[in-house]
Parts: C-alpha cells; structure tokens; sequence
C-alpha cells in the first residue's frame, strides 16, 4: 500500500503542476495528453514493482531484472503505436544531422562529473551481476522511458516552447526530469512521506543533461549510454 500511495502523490503533484501552468497561461495544456502521461507514469510503476508484488518474480539474481524487463517491454509495445511512434519518442540509432559536434562536448562534462564521483566515493567491489545490470537495464529502460514515451506524452501535453541551447524546451521536459527525481528521492512509508533533496539533485540535475542531448540529437542513444556509464563506473574504478 506504501508503493501506491506513493506514486499516487507523486501524479498528484503532475496534476497539480498541470493545473497553475493552465492557470498561468490558458489553453496551454492539453488535458487528455497530461492524462496519458499520467497513465504512463503509473504503468511504469507498476510493472516495475511486478505489480506491487502480486506477479511473482521468476527470474534469479538481486536486481530487479523482471520489473525492469516489463517496464521495457510495455514502453517499447505502446512506443511502436501509431499514436506515438519510436522516431517522435526518439528511440533511434539516428542523430539530427550536425549534432554530434555539440553533444559531444557535453557528453565528456557528464562523463568527467561522475568519474570524479566515482573517484572520490568509490564502492565496495561488485558482483559480476551487478556490473552487468548496471551497465545494461537502468540506462535503457529509464532513458527510453523518461526521455523518450514520457517526455513526448508531455510535450504534447505542455504546448508552451522557448528556444534555449540550441533546443526547444516546454514543460514537458523540464517535468520529466522531476518526476524521474522524485520516484528516486520520494517515497511514503510507514505513515510518513520522505524526501531526500540531495538524492533529488544527484537524479534530476544530470537528467536535465540528458534531456538536452535527446532533444539536440533526436535519440535517446546517447542517453543510454552516458546512463549507464554514470551508474556502473562507480564499480570499475
């Protein structure tokens, strides 16, 4: 019950977040497209979770391989249907053409923060399932998710644009990046909701990054990548 009542907070405050941007600038949200966002984030809990403990887990090892794996699965089902499409939610091989050269630069600051994380808060030795989880399912399934069937939900649901950065940002990609920091740093439990503002930084801050580099490139490849550079460097150094 904890698990459901905190991704239910977690829509609110999407719903909530949605309601002052239509009230500050009017006709700027569209409704059903928020709500379908909303729908995803819950999905994505939810298979996650492997449905909060009612599917049971039946593959061997410490990581959530089966969460991660249907969350994965339902992304890429609903990303191939007409009313999305894997090129608008940017899962491809394929960059914008000339944007190699600018994120390029980028990519090496977001190596470079987290090799000095790395180095400087280094890890206990890892497990062989560790490295391989690390270096494989958080990058994919979270980038494909969050910067890729999420984000364009919401920029369908956030219409406002500013160029900034060479991109166009909205809401919707700013928002992405909250709601990927708080399913990190947010939680209710046992009677109690929690909070962790540095968690919340160490998520979101770098998912802004990230962000950038879909909407410069077009794809989320390089997303992924830096992803699970960023979490399994930790583990080799």
């Amino acid at each position: 019950m904890d698990a459901i009542i905190s991704i239910a907070s977690i829509i609110a405050m999407l719903c909530g977040v949605g309601a002052v941007i239509s009230l500050l600038r009017p006709r700027s949200v569209d409704w059903r497209w928020l709500a379908i966002a909303a729908g995803l984030v819950l999905l994505n809990d939810l298979l996650l979770t492997n449905a909060y403990g009612l599917i049971r887990d039946v593959l061997p090892g410490r990581w959530n391989w089966q969460g991660k794996i249907l969350a994965l699965g339902a992304t890429l089902a609903i990303a191939m249907t007409p009313a999305f499409g894997l090129r608008p939610a940017g899962i491809t091989a394929p960059q914008a053409p000339g944007s190699l050269r600018a994120a390029l630069p980028v990519a090496l600051l977001y190596c470079s923060f987290f090799l000095a994380i790395a180095i400087a808060f280094p890890d206990e030795p890892p497990t062989r399932e560790t490295i391989a989880f690390q270096l494989t399912m958080p990058g994919v399934e979270e980038e494909l998710f969050y910067r890729g069937l999420l984000l364009l939900a919401l920029d369908r649901a956030f219409t406002a644009r500013k160029r900034l950065l060479e991109v166009q940002w909205g809401w919707g990609a700013i928002i992405s990046c909250a709601l990927f920091g708080l399913t990190h740093a947010f939680a209710y439990a046992e009677g109690s909701y929690s909070f962790d503002p540095i968690y919340m930084a160490l998520t979101a801050v770098p998912s802004l990054i990230a962000i950038w580099l879909r909407l410069r490139t077009g794809s989320v490849l390089i997303p992924v990548l830096l992803h699970n550079f960023g979490n399994a460097i930790g583990l080799l150094v």
